[in-house]
């Protein structure tokens, strides 16, 4: 469904929204590495998501079910 898509994403905006500022006051390597892989996450988590609106992937499984319950009735 792309509601669910659409909240995982303002999800994911609202947690950068708070992130952000104290992405540049890591200091150090091991608040960077932190940050970094904080930030390779949420770059999945809004691609995976832009790929469920834009159709190239199938919704996940728990979404599927209520789709062919909807076709059924």
């Amino acid at each position: 469904m792309r509601n669910y898509a659409i909240l995982r994403l303002l999800l994911a905006g609202f947690l950068l929204y708070f992130a952000w500022p104290l992405i540049p006051g890591a200091e150090t390597q091991l608040e960077a590495i932190f940050w970094g892989g904080w930030l390779f996450f949420l770059l999945l988590i809004v691609g995976s998501n832009f790929a469920t609106l834009l159709q190239m992937t199938s919704p996940p499984a728990m979404e599927q079910g209520k789709m062919k319950q909807r076709q059924n009735a």
